[in-house]
């Protein structure tokens, strides 16, 4: 039920699974099943831009799960190339090999760095970052698996 909004974060909890490539592939399902680029293009209701916002921000490769946690829940990308222009600095998201058969994400870095985690920090964002995600068109069932990897939860006080 993709188009009533408080489900919409749904899709993503598989990062908390341990189990990334799941939501990789449905939130890529569900950008090319249920949005096109007209007018009416989004599927259900539009209340306050909600439907609008989920799109932008998992087109860029991730999602405010939990707004007040200051992390991004990372999903995957649509673009081969963004340019968020930030006032601490440019948010540069690169998915060379980004395409409709290339929807999992192999590896990721943040700034050159290895970074195995499924969420990305606010504050690593609005200072300037640069994120490198390597994209395959096979799950990579190891990547962000590790308990370590999994976003903010309150029931394990991380």
């Amino acid at each position: 039920a993709h188009g009533n909004q408080p489900i919409q974060h749904m899709l993503y909890l598989y990062d908390w699974s341990g189990q990334p490539w799941k939501a990789q592939a449905r939130i890529r399902e569900v950008m090319e099943k249920f949005y096109d680029p007209w007018a009416d293009g989004y599927c259900g209701d539009e209340d306050n831009g909600q439907t609008s916002a989920w799109y932008v921000f998992s087109a860029l490769g991730f999602y405010p799960v939990c707004p007040g946690s200051g992390e991004y829940v990372l999903g995957t990308p649509l673009f081969k190339k963004a340019i968020l222009h930030l006032s601490g600095g440019d948010v540069v998201i690169e998915a060379p090999d980004n395409s409709a058969g290339n929807c999992y994400v192999k590896s990721l870095s943040l700034n050159g760095e290895d970074w195995p985690h499924n969420y990305i920090r606010r504050a690593d964002l609005v200072k300037g970052a640069t994120l490198q995600f390597k994209m395959a068109s096979e799950p990579s069932v190891r990547r962000g698996t590790a308990p370590e990897d999994k976003p903010y939860s309150m029931s394990t006080s991380k």
